[in-house]
Order: C-alpha cells, then structure tokens, then sequence
C-alpha cells in the first residue's frame, strides 16, 4: 500500500509560539512529500500570525473559534465537514494535552493519524484514536519532536520513530515579508506619538504572563531594569494587550522618566508588532509568543525561563540570551501535569534572576 500523504492536515492548537516550533515541522513535510497539499487547523485566535509566516496557503487554514463553547462545537462540525470534503488521507495531531485534537484526528476519516502517546510512561494518554503513536520525550526540544510525527508517517518501527535527528542547520526559519515602506510608516508613527524618544535606541520589554502568569519575571525587576535603561539614555517601549496596560502604568509611575513609553495596544496587529520589533535595539521578555516572534526578526532578546525549559522551548535562533534558574523543581510546567504547577504562584526560579546581571547583559549587548 502507498503510505505517501497526498493531502495532509497539521491540528496546531498551542500558543502563538508553538507555531514558530513547528516550523521546521513544515518544512519538513515540504522536502518529504513535495506534491501533497498541506492544510492546517488551528484556534482562530493565531490565525492572523500564522498567515504572517505563511506556512500554508491562506485558503488551506481551518481556523477555530474558542470564544464560547457553542462557537467552538459549532466551528468544529463546520472543520470536520470540510476535512471530510477535502479528503484528507493523514493528520498530524501536535497536541500534548487536549483530547479533542485526537478526535479531530479519528473523525477526519484519514487513514494516517499521528500522535504523541504516552506508550510506558504515565500522563499523556488520550485516547487511542491515532494508528501512528510516536513516544513523546521529555529531554527532547519539542521542534524535533513536532519532525518525529513526519517520520512516523511511513514507520513500522515499535516505537514508531527511532533514528537520530536530520541536520537541524538545513532547517530555515519562516522570512518576513516586511517592507523598507512598512518600516518607514512605523517610525514615523512612533516620532508622531512619541517624539521624545526619536533619536534614542529602543528597548522593548513584555512584562506580562500572557496565559500562564507563572512565567512573569517579578514585575519589580522590570522596573528596575527599566529606570536603569533609562537612566543610561536608552528610550524603553512597555510592549503587550490593553490588558497589561494596568503592569505599564506601574513601570512607568516607577520610573517617572520620559524615556519610557506605553506602547501596550500600540500595535493593531501581530504584523505591526513584527515591524516594531525590526526597529528595536533589544527585546527583554517572559518565555511566551513575543520571544518566539522576535527570533523571526533582527532583535537580538533576553528571555527569562524557569517554570519551563530551553531545552524544550527555547527560540530557534542563535541571538536569544536565555537566563534560567534551574532549581532543583524546575521545570514544573509539563506535558505529565497539564502544565499545572504545584508552586501556586511562587515562582522562585524565576525570582532568583538577577536584575543587575539582567541590565548588565542588556547595556552589554546594546552597546555591543
């Protein structure tokens, strides 16, 4: 029988930064199987930057949305119409936890269903809808594992995948298609409503949690890595949603310095965000999405981890500075435990950094 997928679904329903993971993911499918079609179903929510890095074509993209439950069961019948319609012969299901990734992937009528399974380990088990299991392995940065579901497409092995990984220089990072244009209107934008800061190298920080406000570096450490930017004549942008504009107006009370601005709900968009960070001298952010869009872009990031691991999610690139605190309980955020940590807030990994060595790293790279 031919194992070889001619229309191949990617169920991706992580965070924003999971999507950057994936990415050698893609083009691994890309080399293996260069006459399949490639679709992708994923929240609604990460639509707008997935087109940005434009894995898939736009029409390929089977977006979901999360907003109710009613929304979500009524999006889902709609997808699974349309993956039946399309004809989908193989499914890579990328999930650790949710369950309902599995029975998209069952329901999809495909005959290939890959999947990470638990196979001796506890956690992880749902379901045994996939017929493609690939063991999921926890000292193993999740982009090779995501690669691991494209070998299993055609493997008999038990477990499904055992070889060494390919070359991981061969694998390229998405490139922006952002424009000398699409530069311009944005600095200029940035002198029209901040001209106190033209002429200054930007520094842009992203103190909040985004879903997970364990990872937040303590806010107070922000504030002082901020005053001392500041301090030095460096103009400091306080980047994220309108929901952290209450952590931006702490920063700049703290600091009461011009040099620093808000600029959370500045950008209208995860596009504009990518342009703002081409005009930035330095990214210093919690492990999230922002970490994961900067290493798309010239700025060079420092990135604080502890409840999670570089050696499972750190960026892809080689400019990111990666301070990490591995305490004797770190990392606690797992796929075994639902990324439900047992430290109930205190997150004393992370409040082990270390704000001198942090500025001192900043001042470092800027004036490097």
């Amino acid at each position: 029988m031919d194992r070889k997928p001619k229309k191949v679904l990617v169920i991706l329903l992580s965070e924003m930064g999971s999507l950057v993971l994936a990415s050698p993911m893609f083009q691994s499918i890309r080399e293996a199987y260069p006459r399949c079609s490639i679709y992708a179903l994923l929240f609604g929510r990460n639509r707008e930057f997935f087109q940005v890095l434009n894995m898939v074509p736009r029409e390929n993209m089977l977006a979901l949305n999360s907003d109710s439950l009613m929304r979500l069961f009524l999006d889902s019948v709609r997808a699974l119409l349309k993956i039946r319609r399309i004809g989908i012969d193989t499914v890579l299901d990328c999930e650790l936890f949710s369950r309902i990734s599995s029975l998209f992937s069952f329901l999809s009528g495909a005959r290939i269903r890959v999947g990470f399974h638990p196979y001796t380990q506890e956690g992880l088990f749902r379901g045994h809808f996939i017929n493609r299991p690939v063991l999921y392995n926890p000292y193993h940065h999740i982009s090779k594992q995501f690669l691991n579901l494209v070998a299993a497409i055609e493997s008999n092995q038990v477990p499904m995948v055992k070889r060494l990984y390919p070359d991981e220089g061969r694998f390229e990072l998405p490139r922006l298609d952002i424009s000398r244009k699409d530069l311009e209107e944005m600095s200029s934008r940035l002198k029209d409503d901040f001209p106190q800061v033209f002429g200054k190298r930007l520094v842009l920080i992203y103190p909040g949690g985004g879903l997970l406000p364990i990872r937040a570096w303590p806010l107070e450490n922000f504030c002082r890595v901020t005053r001392g930017l500041v301090q030095k004549g460096y103009a400091v942008g306080i980047i994220g949603l309108d929901n952290d504009k209450a952590l931006a107006e702490k920063i700049l009370d703290y600091c009461r310095n011009t040099g620093c601005i808000d600029l959370t709900g500045y950008t209208r968009s995860v596009r504009e965000l990518l342009i703002l960070f081409h005009l930035a001298s330095l990214l210093i952010t919690n492990d999230g999405g922002p970490g994961h869009f900067a290493s798309l872009t010239p700025v060079p990031t420092i990135v604080f981890y502890g409840p999670e691991t570089p050696a499972l999610y750190g960026t892809l690139d080689q400019k990111t500075i990666q301070f990490y605190a591995p305490l004797s309980c770190s990392p606690c955020l797992t796929a075994y435990n639902h990324r439900n940590s047992p430290c109930d807030g205190d997150n004393l990994c992370l409040k082990s950094i270390d704000p001198k060595d942090v500025l001192d790293k900043a001042i470092e790279l800027l004036d490097g």
